[in-house]
């Protein structure tokens, strides 16, 4: 039995500084409050979590109830704790029992496969998958009165985060059972490295703002913690800003020089012309002791390939490549304008490891060792890659040399006029830490030994991560500033579309605090290819196609990328917005998706109808509405659902939005908390423009919309600013691009500019939307313009 005190102790903590339930209860003022008074409601004073009567109290509800009394609390913030356990046994892996979570609505991110994330929405313990590694729930506050009179309308909610994080070198998971009881897992990945307590296992916080709540709690153990950095820290690769191209859904593994060189220009030809490219798998040089020719192939021999060098294979060497990879690359870049190629490698350098009787791999001290999967990985679902390689073995680099490896291959591509990679695989480390100081402290030692490398030998911190989801890699993503968000884009199942988007929008919701999360690539010329577009549009990442050559829609890509090559990227990560934060948008049959981000002077708002045409993993027994008809649903959007907006409209904003409808061309005038209504089918989307309109010396009321003709039309505005004196009063705009510029206006201007160059415009004077044409290539100040209204 651990004593009631000991269980709040952390082992640096003094025990002057402990709070006694007696304190807490003094708080409260003179009148003695009662188990019936604190339960579900919020204390009048913000304080930090703490167990009383075997209840996890977070600002006065009671979040966790029946808490073990080996559960510790630890201090972090003022309003957060660590909650750690005891066991009497030494263990490589431990599952402890937090308490009952019941009733309370809740979204979690989980790894469905060892290497992707996917949500689960709930509202108890049971319904929250092993391998969980967020947990949110919303909590609707109520007085002790509302308490007692459950007629009341609810009162306002509040967010409580639950975040399994590294504790040394163990890693943690969360886990619902049967019982509604949340349980957390820790383990090493290695049976040598063993403990009996941890005092740090999962960080609990709460807060009034969910993404504010979320950012507060990963800068918190930034510091705390360390091995990584926020998001914000971070160096941004330059070529997020341009358009992209990705051979991998073009050609797969069949890659070759002409074939690049036929989809650079046709794209280019067609006025999207990429200015990143990545060779996919494919360019390398490798073998597979297990595919023989002439023999039948065998499902799952593909991943047991391995590397044989750190040099290109046969096909970019000779007359089809020039001479060599770097031949190839530089004529490419020469001749369609590219600014950035990287290649794509796995972490241990193929899919298989490295070969180790290859002769160049040998001062790597290549070793074979079989993966060994948590039961967590397994208790979800298999994956045809890790039942692979557990057959026959990953030719693994020794950890002391793995920087080594990383240099003498980012300096040979570097010599080859590539200037970043994307590197996939990744959460394979976390199975191969047994006998290796397990797998916090091989996977942190081979993603800051890549890290350190890509920095040496490329500029801009060019690297992609990809399949990575783990806890291990995410709390070690030091300088790492993009990471592919979801599972891999999958043209050829229409089952996965809706699920595509509806993931990387939720689990951006905790990648987007250490790395600008990575859409993937699509097909611009597909049956759900403006669904993709509009998406990736919004989502504040690089946006890159796989299309094959000739194969294209420029209708939509033209909505997406300027013809310069350069695209409007959004700000910040794309999040579902609050009112969407709980509800399944694939699954229940009612709820439309919607995505939010901010642009520099007005908010994108996307909206999505992901419902009846796809069923999410790992759900054993569930009613889905794939055999009706398609879902016709209702939604409405409001400038309410974008957060941070009120940063972005200045002292002056009348607290009205101009609000743009792209698909329609419509433009409304809307309160701060009013809203539009939308009817959408199966597959279809929305994207609004959401710009606050801003009072300019009571003689005009102004807001630029951005560039209407595209996707993100707000993208396009740099800067306003707004002079007058006793004749007028002129506003200015600063942006960038070229296309049809619309803007919401009180008031007809008497003239206007575009570079100093008197300009036509439209003006409707029902709905103040007012248009002119920026002209293609026009530029005043860099690559911006500048339009001038005088009113």
């Amino acid at each position: 039995m651990i004593s009631p005190v000991l269980r709040h102790v952390n082992s640096t903590v003094s025990f002057s500084s402990l709070v006694f339930v007696s304190k807490k209860r003094a708080l409260l003022g003179e009148r003695i409050w009662g188990k019936r008074d604190f339960a579900r409601c919020r204390m009048t004073v913000s304080s930090r979590p703490w167990i009383e009567d075997a209840c996890l109290k977070i600002n006065g509800c009671d979040a966790l109830t029946g808490v073990p009394d080996n559960v510790l609390v630890s201090p972090a913030s003022n309003s957060s704790v660590f909650l750690g356990a005891v066991s009497k046994e030494k263990r490589s892996r431990h599952v402890f029992k937090l308490g009952v979570l019941q009733d309370y609505r809740l979204v979690c991110l989980f790894r469905f496969k060892i290497w992707w994330m996917i949500p689960r929405f709930g509202n108890s313990a049971s319904d929250i998958p092993v391998e969980t590694q967020m947990l949110l729930l919303e909590v609707e506050e109520k007085s002790a009165i509302e308490q007692e009179n459950q007629s009341v309308a609810n009162g306002s909610k509040f967010y409580i985060l639950f975040l399994p994080v590294l504790d040394g070198e163990f890693r943690s998971s969360l886990q619902g059972n049967a019982a509604n009881e949340l349980e957390f897992c820790i383990e090493s990945g290695d049976p040598e490295l063993e403990i009996s307590q941890s005092l740090e296992s999962v960080f609990v916080n709460s807060g009034d703002n969910p993404f504010e709540l979320m950012k507060e709690s990963i800068m918190f153990l930034e510091k705390h913690k360390g091995g990584f950095m926020h998001r914000e820290s971070k160096k941004m690769p330059e070529n997020l800003d341009w358009f992209g191209w990705c051979t991998w859904d073009a050609f797969y593994s069949q890659v070759n020089p002409q074939g690049i060189r036929e989809g650079l220009k046709s794209l280019s030809e067609g006025g999207a012309p990429p200015k990143f490219l990545i060779i996919d798998d494919g360019w390398q040089d490798t073998f597979n002791e297990f595919q023989k020719e002439g023999e039948p192939f065998i499902e799952g021999t593909q991943f047991a390939s391995r590397l044989v060098s750190i040099k290109e294979n046969k096909k970019f060497q000779g007359t089809g490549a020039q001479n060599s990879l770097r031949d190839f690359v530089t004529a490419i870049k020469e001749s369609y304008g590219l600014k950035y190629v990287y290649v794509w490698h796995a972490l241990m350098g193929y899919w298989g490891g490295v070969l180790p009787s290859s002769p160049e791999m040998q001062k790597y001290s290549p070793k074979l060792l079989y993966p060994v999967q948590s039961p967590g990985n397994i208790g979800n679902l298999r994956d045809v890659a890790m039942d692979s390689l557990e057959k026959y073995g990953v030719g693994t680099i020794d950890p002391g040399k793995i920087f080594e490896f990383f240099d003498d291959m980012h300096k040979y591509l570097a010599s080859q006029n590539i200037d970043g990679v994307k590197v996939d695989v990744q959460n394979l480390i976390e199975t191969l830490g047994g006998g290796l100081g397990g797998r916090v402290c091989l996977t942190r030692q081979c993603q800051h030994a890549l890290e350190e490398s890509v920095a040496k030998n490329f500029n801009h911190n060019n690297l992609i991560c990809c399949m990575a989801h783990n806890t291990d890699s995410i709390y070690s993503l030091k300088k790492s500033a993009v990471t592919r968000a979801s599972e891999d884009y999958m043209p050829r199942r229409p089952d996965s579309q809706t699920l595509h988007i509806a993931s990387v929008a939720f689990n951006s919701i905790l990648l987007g605090e250490f790395v600008v999360p990575d859409w993937d690539m699509f097909y611009s010329n597909h049956r759900t290819a403006e669904f993709h577009a509009v998406a990736r549009a919004l989502g504040g990442c690089g946006v890159y196609v796989s299309d094959k050559p000739g194969d294209h829609d420029f209708e939509i890509l033209k909505k997406l990328v300027l013809p310069d090559g350069s695209v409007l990227r959004a700000k910040l990560p794309g999040r579902p917005t609050r009112d969407s934060l709980f509800n399944d948008p694939a699954m229940d049959g009612k709820s439309l998706l919607k995505i939010w981000n901010m642009n520099k002077l007005s908010g994108v708002l996307g909206i999505f109808n992901c419902q009846g045409a796809g069923v999410w993993p790992c759900l054993d027994c569930v009613q889905t509405n794939t055999d009706q008809e398609p879902l016709c649903l209702t939604g409405h959007v409001s400038p309410i659902d974008i957060e941070h907006l009120e940063e972005a409209a200045g002292h002056n904003w009348t607290r009205d939005c101009a609000v743009y409808a792209f698909s329609t061309g419509s433009l409304s005038r809307l309160p701060k908390t009013g809203s539009i209504s939308i009817s959408l089918e199966v597959l279809q989307c929305e994207i609004y423009t959401i710009a606050p309109i801003r009072d300019y010396d009571c003689k005009v009321q102004f807001s630029p919309i951005g560039l209407v003709n595209m996707y993100n039309s707000g993208g396009a505005i740099e800067a306003i600013d707004f002079v007058s004196d006793n004749l007028k009063c002129e506003v200015k705009i600063k942006g960038l691009g070229c296309g049809l510029f619309g803007a919401y206006s009180s008031t007809r201007p008497n003239f206007c500019t575009v570079n100093t160059k008197e300009t036509a415009y439209e003006f409707e004077p029902k709905t103040g939307f007012l248009t002119l044409i920026i002209p293609t290539g026009i530029h005043y100040e860099d690559s911006f313009w500048s339009i001038s209204l005088s009113f």
